[in-house]
């Protein structure tokens, strides 16, 4: 059963990002530890999901990278991915890092059963990286719904094209967090934090969640290698008030829908069904 968005949504429950200043955060545009959470959550899903990948993961046939930066072959564009699963380079041993030492890194937040199964699973390492088998890439859009979709949708569409202009073969995945709290409080708009002179972001909500996720889904996706698209792509929404209180996960519309294509349980069946598929023989 996947469960990566709702350990998404519990860890940035936790007010542990500190701006300059000294205060803390649920969420800070400056700061990428929602993308590194979002992609801890995919990668184990998918090790629990995926019998093939969990043989490749105990063989040592495959590891992880963090901060990769692929270079479009065909157009020379590079960018950085939040975390690749990749074969080692060449001769190249496994690093010390490892899931669960990343879990603890970045203060995911597991239950009793989650930390009992991953404990279980084959030990996942970091590696220098080969061969980019899945690239994962995670946005958010918090606040300021409509002025920040155009940047954010050629942050998305960029990902993609360079992943698939180094290797087409590669999984590109894709992890997109959408606020529908009614109002949001910006560190760029508190800075410093001054609780008695709050300024808060105003959202007209269900609205403005509407509108990002009709633009997330004009993403390419892609059915077959050979050409341009997402091979997976979810959208989560939650209510992230950015105040310090608890995030929630929000399943009713306009939020996607279980079976929908960009439900994040629909992602992780597909990464499965991908990855075993396209590499068998690895």
């Amino acid at each position: 059963m996947a469960s990566g968005d709702e350990i998404f949504v519990r860890t940035i429950s936790k007010a542990v990002v500190v701006d300059a200043h000294g205060h803390a955060w649920n969420y800070h545009s400056r700061s990428d530890h929602h993308s590194k959470v979002a992609c801890w959550g995919i990668v184990f899903d998918l090790l629990r999901a995926s019998t093939l990948f969990r043989e490749h993961v105990a063989a040592g046939r495959v590891a992880f990278g963090i901060n990769h930066e692929m270079r479009d072959f065909r157009n020379d564009r590079k960018k950085n991915l939040d975390l690749v699963i990749c074969q080692p380079a060449g001769g190249a041993k496994p690093g010390k890092r490892s899931l669960l030492t990343l879990a603890d890194h970045y203060g995911i937040d597991l239950t009793n059963a989650e930390r009992a199964e991953l404990t279980r699973l084959p030990a996942l390492h970091d590696a220098p990286v080969g061969n980019v088998l899945v690239a994962l890439e995670a946005k958010a859009c918090m606040t300021a719904h409509q002025k920040a979709l155009p940047r954010l949708y050629d942050e998305l569409n960029s990902s993609h094209l360079t992943v698939h202009g180094a290797h087409d073969l590669a999984i590109a995945a894709g992890f997109v967090t959408i606020n529908a709290a009614p109002r949001f409080l910006s560190p760029g708009r508190n800075n410093p934090f001054n609780a008695g002179r709050l300024r808060w972001n105003d959202h007209d909500q269900p609205k403005a969640v509407s509108i990002t996720v009709d633009k997330i889904k004009q993403l390419p996706r892609r059915s077959k290698t050979g050409v341009d698209g997402y091979d997976a792509l979810s959208i989560v929404v939650v209510d992230c008030a950015n105040d310090g209180s608890p995030v929630d996960l929000l399943s009713a519309p306009p939020a996607p829908q279980p079976r929908d294509t960009h439900h994040y349980s629909s992602m992780i069946d597909r990464l499965r069904g991908l990855y075993d598929t396209r590499f068998a023989q690895i």
